[in-house]
């Protein structure tokens, strides 16, 4: 594995694929947290033993290969650049707390479907993602990677409880699944307050599109389970997946709502969007995002012709701070940054127009 290639690759393996719900449903995740029996609480611990975890599995997962993800390799979050930890971030490789840790690492796959997170919160945290709502093959992934881990290691588990975890959300499964969702039709309905009301009321969580504390730009919204304890992993998928696909027929609802109600309204609001993106010379993230949102809501409804989703996907990653500066060898200040960020855009669009 090339800290290179994962750099300067901005599209990961996983986003390329078209999963089931596509045109609704980004992505689908899948995070077990786990802790060795042996160890002190992330949170507890002291340097001399997250080093140890960090040989651990130096010892015994470096560089081997398991089912079709390739071989792994271990990035430790000191030996990394501010930016390169952002990137990985921005890639949703690891999370933002991993991003801040001094003794933080991450066994990652080739093929970036798998990173599993040493020294977070928990003393790993295993992530699967997939594209589309593909929530159980995800899991079957995890799972998978989970028994070939626990084959060196003793998990803290408890018969009465489950696994044990460092937050007590998580004990029981130690399952967290969550699906990455693009809702514009209720947000323009405005529709999207009363169903995250609905959606908290199971029991679910709604967030940004980097998790607790972020907001969810270009109208992307995670959705996902809170509690897991006393539910089976099955359970907590099902009654996800239930949850989203009730979603998806709520937006598309909103979608033929607008359609019918104000299909010309939109179908300005869908150009201005892309007039912005294909012509200005300096744009924000936030501005750039909320552009993308509406030109893929545009593709979808078949106003925009010519123009792949799959491109609005690449964009949306590709111009995001941290990438940007990736790509131009060092920090860029804000201007600098929403200049490189409208060129690439402008480019971009040409090239697939073209």
């Amino acid at each position: 594995m090339s800290l290179d290639k994962i750099m300067n690759e901005a599209i990961s393996p996983w986003m390329k694929g078209d999963g089931p719900d596509s045109d609704i449903v980004l992505s689908s995740r899948i995070r077990l947290a786990r802790n060795f029996k042996q160890y002190q609480f992330s949170t507890m611990q002291n340097e001399e033993e997250a080093k140890q975890i960090h040989e651990l599995f130096k010892k015994k997962f470096i560089n081997k290969a398991v089912g079709p993800f390739g071989e792994f390799g271990l990035l430790k979050m000191n030996e990394l650049t501010p930016l390169q930890r952002r990137v990985l971030v921005e890639k949703h490789l690891i999370s933002p707390n991993l991003a801040g840790t001094e003794y933080g690492a991450c066994l990652l796959s080739e093929s970036e479907h798998i990173s599993v997170m040493l020294n977070e919160e928990d003393h790993i945290r295993i992530q699967c993602l997939f594209s589309g709502l593909q929530l159980s093959e995800a899991l079957q992934s995890a799972n998978q990677i989970d028994n070939w881990i626990e084959k060196e290691v003793e998990y803290a588990f408890d018969e009465s409880l489950g696994y044990i975890t460092s937050c007590p959300t998580n004990v029981g499964t130690g399952l967290r699944a969550s699906v990455m969702i693009h809702l514009p039709g209720l947000v323009l309905t405005k529709r999207i307050s009363r169903i995250i009301q609905v959606i908290q009321k199971l029991g679910l969580v709604v967030r940004g599109i980097y998790g607790e504390g972020s907001e969810a730009l270009g109208n992307i919204f995670q959705v996902s389970n809170q509690m897991t304890l006393g539910k089976s992993e099955e359970d907590i998928i099902a009654d996800l997946k239930s949850v989203i696909q009730q979603i998806i027929q709520q937006e598309k609802m909103a979608r033929e709502l607008i359609v019918q109600n104000s299909s010309i309204e939109l179908e300005d609001k869908v150009y201005r969007s892309y007039g912005i993106l294909a012509n200005s010379r300096l744009i924000q993230s936030a501005e750039a995002a909320n552009c993308l949102s509406d030109v893929r809501l545009g593709i979808d409804l078949g106003y925009i012709k010519g123009i792949s989703r799959n491109i609005l996907t690449e964009l949306m990653v590709l111009t995001q701070p941290g990438i940007l500066q990736q790509y131009a060898g060092g920090p860029l200040g804000p201007e600098e940054r929403d200049y490189r960020r409208a060129t690439l855009i402008r480019e971009r669009l040409r090239i697939e127009k073209n």
